[in-house]
Protein backbone atom coordinates (compact mmCIF):
# COMPACT_ATOMS: atom_id res chain seq x y z
CA UNK A 1 0.00 0.00 0.00
CA UNK A 2 1.16 3.44 -0.95
CA UNK A 3 1.84 6.07 1.94
CA UNK A 4 -0.45 8.55 2.53
CA UNK A 5 1.74 11.29 1.23
CA UNK A 6 0.13 12.49 -2.60
CA UNK A 7 -1.15 15.83 -2.29
CA UNK A 8 -3.96 17.35 -4.80
CA UNK A 9 -4.92 20.55 -6.28
CA UNK A 10 -7.76 20.53 -3.25
CA UNK A 11 -4.70 20.19 -1.08
CA UNK A 12 -5.96 16.58 0.25
CA UNK A 13 -3.56 14.02 1.07
CA UNK A 14 -4.06 10.63 -0.21
CA UNK A 15 -2.31 7.13 -0.46
CA UNK A 16 -2.34 6.46 -4.20
CA UNK A 17 0.31 5.32 -6.29
CA UNK A 18 1.70 8.55 -8.30
CA UNK A 19 5.26 9.77 -9.28
CA UNK A 20 5.06 13.22 -8.90
CA UNK A 21 7.70 16.09 -10.06
CA UNK A 22 8.28 18.07 -6.31
CA UNK A 23 8.28 16.98 -2.58
CA UNK A 24 7.29 19.52 -0.10
CA UNK A 25 6.05 20.15 3.42
CA UNK A 26 3.86 21.66 6.03
CA UNK A 27 5.46 20.79 9.34
CA UNK A 28 5.14 17.54 10.85
CA UNK A 29 1.72 15.76 10.57
CA UNK A 30 2.13 12.51 10.92
CA UNK A 31 3.36 9.34 13.24
CA UNK A 32 6.81 7.76 12.19
CA UNK A 33 5.97 4.63 14.08
CA UNK A 34 2.99 3.62 11.99
CA UNK A 35 3.96 6.12 8.95
CA UNK A 36 0.80 7.50 8.90
CA UNK A 37 -1.20 10.88 9.23
CA UNK A 38 -2.06 12.14 12.05
CA UNK A 39 -5.50 14.24 12.40
CA UNK A 40 -3.85 17.55 11.71
CA UNK A 41 -3.16 18.64 8.69
CA UNK A 42 -0.64 20.68 8.68
CA UNK A 43 1.47 23.06 11.78
CA UNK A 44 3.03 26.09 10.27
CA UNK A 45 1.90 28.45 7.87
CA UNK A 46 5.16 27.71 5.57
CA UNK A 47 3.67 25.24 2.72
CA UNK A 48 6.69 24.76 0.77
CA UNK A 49 7.53 23.16 -2.60
CA UNK A 50 10.59 21.36 -2.55
CA UNK A 51 13.18 19.72 -4.84
CA UNK A 52 12.83 15.99 -4.73
CA UNK A 53 16.97 15.43 -4.86
CA UNK A 54 18.99 17.46 -2.55
CA UNK A 55 22.83 15.86 -3.02
CA UNK A 56 24.37 15.01 0.12
CA UNK A 57 20.66 14.10 1.65
CA UNK A 58 18.63 10.69 2.00
CA UNK A 59 15.60 10.33 3.63
CA UNK A 60 13.14 7.23 4.52
CA UNK A 61 10.03 8.71 3.74
CA UNK A 62 7.32 9.30 6.67
CA UNK A 63 9.98 7.80 9.03
CA UNK A 64 11.14 10.06 11.72
CA UNK A 65 9.91 12.50 14.22
CA UNK A 66 10.58 15.19 11.40
CA UNK A 67 8.86 17.38 8.30
CA UNK A 68 6.35 15.02 6.65
CA UNK A 69 7.58 14.60 3.03
CA UNK A 70 4.59 15.49 0.59
CA UNK A 71 4.58 14.99 -3.09
CA UNK A 72 2.75 16.55 -5.22
CA UNK A 73 2.22 15.93 -9.19
CA UNK A 74 3.92 19.30 -10.38
CA UNK A 75 4.66 22.76 -9.42
CA UNK A 76 1.05 23.89 -10.37
CA UNK A 77 -0.91 21.02 -8.28
CA UNK A 78 1.29 22.51 -4.95
CA UNK A 79 0.49 26.49 -6.09
CA UNK A 80 -3.22 25.20 -6.31
CA UNK A 81 -2.65 23.71 -2.66
CA UNK A 82 -1.20 26.49 -1.28
CA UNK A 83 2.60 26.13 -1.60
CA UNK A 84 5.00 28.42 -2.82
CA UNK A 85 8.96 27.39 -3.71
CA UNK A 86 11.68 26.60 -0.70
CA UNK A 87 13.95 29.17 0.32
CA UNK A 88 16.59 26.14 1.23
CA UNK A 89 16.25 24.01 -2.22
CA UNK A 90 14.94 26.14 -4.72
CA UNK A 91 16.20 29.00 -3.99
CA UNK A 92 16.31 30.70 -6.94
CA UNK A 93 12.45 29.91 -8.00
CA UNK A 94 12.06 31.36 -4.33
CA UNK A 95 13.56 34.47 -4.97
CA UNK A 96 11.54 34.43 -8.45
CA UNK A 97 8.47 33.94 -7.35
CA UNK A 98 9.09 36.93 -4.24
CA UNK A 99 9.86 39.25 -6.96
CA UNK A 100 6.91 38.50 -9.43
CA UNK A 101 4.77 38.78 -5.55
CA UNK A 102 6.07 42.07 -4.96
CA UNK A 103 5.71 43.20 -8.66
CA UNK A 104 2.06 41.66 -8.66
CA UNK A 105 1.01 43.12 -5.03
CA UNK A 106 2.97 46.70 -6.27
CA UNK A 107 5.28 46.16 -3.26
CA UNK A 108 9.28 46.82 -3.11
CA UNK A 109 9.60 43.74 -1.82
CA UNK A 110 8.26 40.27 -0.13
CA UNK A 111 9.72 38.19 2.67
CA UNK A 112 8.63 34.49 3.05
CA UNK A 113 7.10 34.84 6.53
CA UNK A 114 4.21 37.72 4.19
CA UNK A 115 4.10 35.80 1.78
CA UNK A 116 3.51 32.66 3.92
CA UNK A 117 0.68 34.39 6.54
CA UNK A 118 -1.57 36.09 2.82
CA UNK A 119 -1.68 32.29 1.33
CA UNK A 120 -2.91 30.77 4.98
CA UNK A 121 -5.40 33.31 4.80
CA UNK A 122 -6.83 32.34 0.43
CA UNK A 123 -5.38 28.65 1.23
CA UNK A 124 -8.23 27.62 4.07
CA UNK A 125 -11.74 27.90 4.74
CA UNK A 126 -12.65 26.39 8.13
CA UNK A 127 -9.85 23.86 7.71
CA UNK A 128 -11.29 22.67 4.11
CA UNK A 129 -9.46 23.79 0.59
CA UNK A 130 -11.00 27.38 -0.10
CA UNK A 131 -12.63 27.94 -3.72
CA UNK A 132 -12.61 31.52 -4.84
CA UNK A 133 -15.21 33.35 -7.18
CA UNK A 134 -13.33 33.04 -10.71
CA UNK A 135 -13.53 36.67 -12.03
CA UNK A 136 -13.67 36.55 -15.60
CA UNK A 137 -13.18 33.22 -18.03
CA UNK A 138 -10.93 30.06 -17.27
CA UNK A 139 -8.96 30.76 -20.65
CA UNK A 140 -8.09 34.58 -19.02
CA UNK A 141 -6.31 32.94 -16.89
CA UNK A 142 -2.14 32.84 -16.67
CA UNK A 143 -0.67 29.46 -17.33
CA UNK A 144 -0.47 27.06 -14.27
CA UNK A 145 -3.60 28.75 -12.28
CA UNK A 146 -6.47 25.88 -11.47
CA UNK A 147 -10.02 25.95 -11.57
CA UNK A 148 -12.49 23.40 -10.64
CA UNK A 149 -15.63 22.19 -12.87
CA UNK A 150 -17.83 19.73 -11.65
CA UNK A 151 -15.27 18.78 -8.78
CA UNK A 152 -13.02 18.06 -11.09
CA UNK A 153 -9.54 20.13 -10.78
CA UNK A 154 -7.92 21.79 -14.47
CA UNK A 155 -4.83 23.23 -14.90
CA UNK A 156 -4.91 26.43 -17.43
CA UNK A 157 -2.28 26.48 -20.06
CA UNK A 158 -2.20 28.19 -23.41
CA UNK A 159 -5.91 29.23 -22.91
CA UNK A 160 -7.10 25.40 -22.30
CA UNK A 161 -7.65 23.01 -19.34
CA UNK A 162 -6.09 19.89 -19.07
CA UNK A 163 -7.95 17.65 -16.36
CA UNK A 164 -5.56 16.51 -13.24
CA UNK A 165 -5.72 12.60 -12.33
CA UNK A 166 -3.35 10.71 -10.64
CA UNK A 167 -1.31 9.84 -13.33
CA UNK A 168 -1.48 13.03 -14.56
CA UNK A 169 -3.27 15.33 -16.85
CA UNK A 170 -6.10 14.47 -19.61
CA UNK A 171 -6.13 15.75 -23.09
CA UNK A 172 -7.30 19.33 -23.09
CA UNK A 173 -10.62 20.77 -23.91
CA UNK A 174 -11.35 24.42 -23.84
CA UNK A 175 -13.60 25.43 -20.56
CA UNK A 176 -16.39 28.39 -21.30
CA UNK A 177 -16.56 28.54 -17.72
CA UNK A 178 -15.48 26.85 -14.28
CA UNK A 179 -16.90 26.71 -10.59
CA UNK A 180 -14.36 28.46 -9.07
CA UNK A 181 -10.44 28.92 -8.57
CA UNK A 182 -8.58 26.50 -6.87
CA UNK A 183 -5.11 27.99 -6.54
CA UNK A 184 -4.96 31.15 -4.41
CA UNK A 185 -5.67 34.64 -5.89
CA UNK A 186 -2.15 36.25 -4.51
CA UNK A 187 -0.40 33.09 -6.28
CA UNK A 188 -2.01 33.57 -9.58
CA UNK A 189 -1.71 37.53 -9.82
CA UNK A 190 2.24 35.92 -9.12
CA UNK A 191 2.03 33.70 -12.05
CA UNK A 192 0.24 37.10 -14.37
CA UNK A 193 3.35 39.00 -13.15
CA UNK A 194 5.85 36.54 -14.55
CA UNK A 195 6.62 33.41 -11.99
CA UNK A 196 6.69 30.65 -14.53
CA UNK A 197 5.89 27.39 -12.51
CA UNK A 198 6.56 23.73 -14.18
CA UNK A 199 3.60 21.87 -15.70
CA UNK A 200 3.47 17.93 -15.68
CA UNK A 201 4.78 16.66 -19.50
CA UNK A 202 1.71 14.99 -19.59
CA UNK A 203 0.18 18.19 -20.94
CA UNK A 204 1.99 17.25 -23.63
CA UNK A 205 1.59 20.52 -25.95
CA UNK A 206 2.79 22.38 -22.99
CA UNK A 207 5.90 24.41 -23.82
CA UNK A 208 8.93 22.96 -22.04
CA UNK A 209 9.22 24.49 -18.16
CA UNK A 210 12.52 22.02 -17.35
CA UNK A 211 10.12 19.72 -15.28
CA UNK A 212 13.44 18.03 -12.61
CA UNK A 213 13.36 14.07 -12.42
CA UNK A 214 10.03 12.63 -10.98
CA UNK A 215 9.91 11.36 -7.04
CA UNK A 216 9.79 7.95 -6.19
Amino acid sequence: MPLQNRVTPFGEILAIEQRGLYMGNRGIIHDPVTRTLLSRRWTNKAWIICRCVIPGRRREVMARHSWTELFFLDETTALSAGHRPCYYCRREEALAFARAWARAHDLAGASAAQIDARLHAERLNKGAKRVHKLQGAPADLPDGAMVVLSGEAYVIAAGRGYRWGTSGYQPTRRLAHADGLLTPPSTVATLRAGYACVIHPSASDVPDRRPPSACL
